[in-house]
């Protein structure tokens, strides 16, 4: 066998091999269809236009009043920054009610004299949602979020500051199940 024989197969080999593996990103690449929705939702917006938000009444045993207008201000801006919809009071194509059903607070951290040096504040929410255009794409479904304060500090003074952080966070969970369809 020559040098010019062996370099012929070599060539052929590594021919052959970048060939297999440009056909294979090729059909890798057809076949994959990424898409993002950089505004986190993930609506046709040919089919959906409206959207209802019901008020949440506090059906808590605790009651903190400001929390109903805290929840329901963050909801709505929320939806409004985050989807084209149009916020409407009659019928609409999709549709979130519900209800605090829960403000609690447990001790937490306990010191070896038998004192909680944290305090953790619960707030529970069920959602009702419902799609009026597609049948199987409703939800009734508990959401929950909390946060832990020294217990040191009273309640009072720190209360909006943490109904504010919570309700944050449970928009932002019953969004990603409902309208962001994740």
């Amino acid at each position: 066998m020559t040098i010019g024989t062996i370099m012929r197969k070599v060539l052929n080999k590594n021919i052959c091999i970048r060939l297999s593996v440009v056909a294979l990103l090729m059909l890798v690449a057809s076949s994959c269809r990424i898409s993002y929705k950089f505004n986190g939702a993930a609506l046709d917006y040919n089919v959906y236009h409206t959207i209802r938000v019901s008020e949440f009444p506090i059906r808590a045993a605790l009651v903190y009043p400001p929390l109903q207008q805290t929840f329901e201000n963050e909801l709505l801006d929320y939806i409004t920054r985050n989807t084209r919809l149009q916020t409407v009071d009659g019928a609409s194509d999709l549709e979130i009610e519900g209800e605090i059903t829960g403000y609690n607070l447990t001790p937490q951290a306990v010191t070896e004299d038998a004192y909680a040096s944290k305090t953790r504040l619960t707030i529970t929410v069920r959602v009702k949602y419902t799609d009026t255009k597609q049948e199987g794409n409703d939800i009734d479904q508990t959401f929950s979020a909390y946060r832990d304060f020294d217990s040191s500090e009273m309640l009072t003074d720190v209360q909006d500051e943490l109904c504010q952080q919570i309700s944050k966070e449970l928009v932002d969970l019953i969004f990603n199940a409902t309208l962001g369809n994740w």
